[in-house]
């Protein structure tokens, strides 16, 4: 896809990945940028970054992704404001859930934010995106997606299911003119990293062992590798490319790799013992 006077739709979208990605986006010739986020002041502070260089380019949009109705009614604004959706970023994700032992109630809310509301988004627009021949879905999901972040249970779980979603997405609707990416970064100088990286003991081992795992890029790095991966309709965009053989390592041989995990757990809790 190139994105060209195309309508695009980015949660998540008052920091971090979500903001370089609506930024990107608008330089790169959308007509349209709705600008989503549960922060309404940041949401309107990066709309109006945007409007500041392409007067009538971005419109921003309050949105809590966990509660499908506002996901609807954040569709219905996009398509008053621009006309059909070309592009859905399905960007807002949260962390935590360290411990098998999590509260439901901060489950369900990584299900819901994390997955669900990927599942709510698709159901709304993939059926006129067959009607029309085309349409575009983008997950965010996460290393932790393809491999596992030591320490966050909830997230690592989470962010497998979005990406096996993106796959189910793809395969289904693939032949009838639906594109998917997934977008799986590691380290990325977002709140989320740095904030859970302060977090003392084991709460905070699996962002600083992400850190640790290979560079940490720059939001505005992903959101130059999501441009690239659209334009080449690439399924997996891995703005780290160590990450390829990370996951190459871990399906040659699973076993090994989860002894070898098991080790890197056992020497990250004697450490933090200590």
């Amino acid at each position: 896809m190139e994105l060209e006077d195309k309508v695009a739709v980015v949660t998540g979208a008052a920091s971090g990945i979500g903001r370089a990605m609506a930024r990107r986006f608008a330089d790169a010739g959308a007509r349209g940028v709705i600008v989503s986020d549960v922060d309404a002041v940041g949401a309107k502070a990066v709309a109006a970054e945007i409007e500041a260089r392409r007067p009538g380019v971005a419109v921003a949009i309050a949105c809590d992704v966990s509660v499908a109705a506002e996901i609807a009614n954040l569709i219905a604004l996009a398509e008053a404001a621009f006309g059909p959706i070309d592009l859905f970023c399905a960007n807002a994700g949260i962390g935590g859930g360290e411990e098998l032992g999590s509260s439901d109630e901060l489950w369900d809310l990584a299900f819901d934010v994390n997955v669900r509301s990927h599942i709510t988004a698709a159901r709304l627009l993939v059926p006129g995106w067959v009607d029309r021949g085309g349409g575009y879905f983008l997950s965010t999901a996460s290393a932790a997606g393809l491999l596992t972040m030591i320490g966050s249970a909830a997230y690592t779980v989470t962010k497998h299911a979005a990406v096996a979603f993106a796959e189910w997405l793809s395969i289904t609707y693939g032949d009838q003119g639906v594109r998917v990416s997934c977008l799986c970064p590691m380290g990325v100088r977002t709140k989320m990293l740095e904030d859970g990286m302060d977090l003392p003991g084991n709460a905070g081992v699996g962002l600083r062992i992400t850190a640790g795992s290979g560079p940490v890029l720059e939001p505005e790095q992903v959101a130059d590798a999501v441009v690239e991966g659209l334009a080449d309709e690439r399924f997996l965009i891995l703005p780290h490319p160590e990450l390829h053989d990370l996951v190459q390592r871990k399906v040659a041989d699973r076993d090994a790799w989860i002894a070898g995990m098991r080790r890197l757990q056992a020497k990250i809790a004697a450490t933090v013992t200590q």
